[in-house]
C-alpha cells in the first residue's frame, strides 16, 4: 500500500463517515462496464467543489488490489449490481494529484518528478522485475505487464491545472499532453484510466493529443448525469431531513441540467446550507470573483449584451465547438462563454444549445464581478430595481413607466430595442431584485399563448404574483387586454390570491416618454 501505488481507502471511509453522504456508488457500475473496453479512457470535466475528488477516492476504494473494501461498500447501490464482485480490489491502482507536481516540482520538470516518486512506489513492490533497470513510468509498466500480466486503474485528478495554471506556456502544456498520450494510449497495461478536472482534453489543431478519452464535460455529461452533483430526488430527501424549504434550496442551488436530469444541484452547497440551517454562497465564497470578472470584461463582440441578457433572465445561443479547451486562447464570444459554463458560471441546454445562468448563488457572483468593473450602467439599474419593484407592488403604473424610462437610458448601449424579445430583457433586468421573492419565468404556457414574463412568489414572499405582456410600438391597454383575453391567470394551477396584470408598451417615436404601463389587481 502507498502514497500513488494502491492507496488506503481511507479518503472514501471518511466521506461515507460524514453527516450528509449521497449514495454515488452507481459511477462504479458504469466504470465496472469500461474496464478492457474501448470505452476505457474517461474524462470526467465539472466545476470546482462538484465532487470530483471525492469520486476518485470512491473508486481508488474500489479497485485497489491492496484493500479490503467489502464492507466500505455494504448497503451502497453498486453492492447490488452484478459486477461488484468480478473487480471489487481487483487492481493495481495508480493514483494521482497532478496539482501536487504541478506544485511540488523544481523548475517545472513534472513529469520528471511524477515519474521519480511513481517508479519509486512500483519498485517497492515490483523490485525482483524491475532490479537493475533505471526506467522511465510507461517502460516499467511495460515490464511489470509482461513479467506477470498485471493490468493498472489510472486515476487522474486535477488533469488540466497545467492548462489552468500555466496558461501562456503551450510548450509545457504539450509536454505534458504528449507524456500523458505516451503513458495511456493503447497501452496493454490499461485497464481504465478515469481523470478529472474542470476542462476537457486539451485540443492542439485539428486533432486532441489525447484522442482516446470519452469527454464527459458540463456541455455534455452522457451516461454520468446523474453523478455531476445532486438530483432533485436527493435534495427533496435532504430538505425533509433537515427542515429546508425545498423550493428556496432549488431557487439557490439548482439550474444545471442534461438531456435525463433536468434539475442538477450544486452539491457543495446544497451540503454546506442543510449543514448550517441557511442559505448563502458557500460555492462561490471558496474563490474570489476576480477570474470572473476576467472573463466577463474581455472585449469581444455582443458579449457584453449576452452577459447582461442572460442576468435579466434569458438564454443565449452558444456554439460550444470552436473552445479550444484552454483558458488563454479565445477568438469569439462564445469561446468565453463555453469556459464559463465548464467554469460553473453559466448552465447550459444542449438541446437548445443555449446558455444561461443558472441560479441565486451564481447571480450574486455576477453580481460582485459587475461592481467593481466596467458596469456602471447596469449596476445602477440593478439597485434601482428595487423601487421599480416596489411602485409595481403599489400599483402606480406612472412611477413604473418612469423607472423603465430610466433603465432604458442606462443601459441603451448594451440592449437595443428591436422587438418585443430584445423588450423583455430590458424589463427583466429592470426587475432584477424580484429574484429574491420570485421565480422568474419567461414565455410562460398559458394553453392560449405565451405570457412574456410571470413572476411567482416564492413559499417565504408574502407577495401577490405578477404577469407582465409586453407590446413594442402598440399600447399597453392593448397588452392588458390579452392577458385577460387569452385567460392567462387560469394556468396558475398551483396558486391562489392576488395577481397583478401588468401591460406595459415601448414606442420608440416618444422620445420623452418611451414606456406606458397600466396595472389591475385581480384575485385567483
Amino acid at each position: 500500500m502507498g502514497f500513488y501505488l494502491n492507496p488506503d481507502n481511507m479518503g472514501f471511509w471518511k466521506a461515507v463517515r460524514s453527516e450528509i453522504y449521497i449514495d454515488k456508488t452507481g459511477l462504479i457500475q458504469y466504470t465496472n462496464k469500461c474496464v478492457n473496453t474501448e470505452q476505457q479512457y474517461i474524462c470526467v470535466s465539472r466545476p470546482r467543489r462538484f465532487g470530483k475528488s471525492m469520486a476518485l477516492k470512491m473508486l481508488a476504494a474500489y479497485y485497489s488490489c491492496d484493500c479490503d473494501s467489502r464492507d466500505l461498500f455494504r448497503g451502497f447501490a453498486i453492492e447490488r449490481a452484478e459486477s461488484f464482485a468480478q473487480h471489487l480490489n481487483q487492481y493495481d491502482v495508480i493514483c494521482l494529484n497532478m496539482q501536487q507536481f504541478l506544485i511540488e516540482a523544481s523548475d517545472g520538470k513534472i513529469m520528471e518528478y511524477l515519474e521519480q516518486e511513481v517508479v519509486a512506489e512500483l519498485n517497492g513492490k515490483y523490485e525482483e522485475i524491475l532490479k537493475g533497470y533505471g526506467m522511465g513510468l510507461a517502460a516499467a509498466l511495460r515490464k511489470i505487464y509482461v513479467k506477470t500480466g498485471n493490468q493498472f486503474v489510472f486515476l487522474i485528478d486535477e488533469w488540466d491545472c497545467v492548462m489552468r495554471e500555466r496558461q501562456q506556456s503551450e510548450e509545457l502544456q504539450k509536454k505534458y499532453l504528449d507524456f500523458l498520450r505516451n503513458l495511456l494510449k493503447d497501452q496493454p497495461y490499461v485497464a481504465l484510466a478515469y481523470m478529472t478536472g474542470i476542462l476537457p482534453v486539451k485540443k492542439y489543431g485539428e486533432h486532441s493529443a489525447l484522442n482516446m478519452f470519452w469527454e464527459y464535460s458540463m456541455t455534455d455529461q452522457k451516461a454520468l448525469e446523474e453523478y455531476t452533483g445532486f438530483t432533485d430526488n436527493e435534495v427533496k430527501m435532504l430538505c425533509q431531513q433537515y427542515k429546508m424549504d425545498f423550493a428556496e434550496t432549488s431557487s439557490w442551488y439548482d439550474g444545471y441540467i442534461f438531456t435525463k436530469f433536468q434539475h442538477i444541484y450544486n452539491p457543495r452547497s446544497v451540503v454546506e446550507a442543510m449543514s448550517c440551517h441557511k442559505f448563502s454562497n458557500y460555492w462561490t465564497s471558496t474563490e474570489v470573483y476576480d477570474a470572473l470578472k476576467t472573463y466577463i470584461e474581455m472585449d469581444f463582440c455582443g458579449l457584453r449584451e449576452s452577459i447582461v441578457q442572460m442576468l435579466a433572465g434569458a438564454r443565449i445561443k452558444v456554439n460550444t465547438l470552436s473552445f479550444k479547451n484552454d483558458m488563454h486562447n479565445f477568438k469569439v464570444k462564445d469561446d468565453v462563454l463555453t469556459l464559463l459554463i465548464h467554469l460553473g458560471y453559466l448552465a447550459y441546454d444542449s438541446a437548445a444549445e443555449e446558455a444561461f445562468i443558472p441560479n441565486k448563488e451564481i447571480i450574486r457572483e455576477f453580481e460582485n464581478a459587475m461592481s467593481v468593473g466596467g458596469w456602471a450602467e447596469v449596476v445602477r439599474v440593478l439597485n434601482a430595481s428595487e423601487k421599480l419593484l416596489n411602485d409595481t407592488l403599489a400599483c402606480d403604473s406612472q412611477s413604473v413607466a418612469d423607472g423603465l424610462d430610466r433603465a432604458h437610458t442606462e443601459v441603451s448601449s448594451i440592449l437595443t430595442y428591436n422587438d418585443e424579445n430584445s423588450l423583455s430583457c430590458a424589463i427583466g433586468l429592470a426587475y432584477y431584485s424580484a429574484r429574491k421573492d420570485y421565480k422568474i419565468i419567461r414565455e410562460f404556457p398559458t394553453g392560449k399563448g405565451f405570457a412574456d414574463i410571470v413572476f411567482l412568489p416564492l413559499p417565504h414572499a408574502n407577495k401577490p404574483a405578477l404577469v407582465i405582456e409586453l407590446k413594442y410600438a402598440k399600447t399597453a391597454q392593448t397588452a392588458l387586454h390579452q392577458i385577460k383575453d387569452r385567460h392567462y391567470t387560469q394556468s396558475f394551477e398551483d396558486y391562489s390570491g392576488e395577481i397583478l396584470l401588468i401591460g406595459i408598451n415601448y414606442d420608440k417615436d416618444n422620445k420623452n416618454k418611451p414606456h406606458c404601463c397600466v396595472i389591475e389587481s385581480v384575485r385567483k
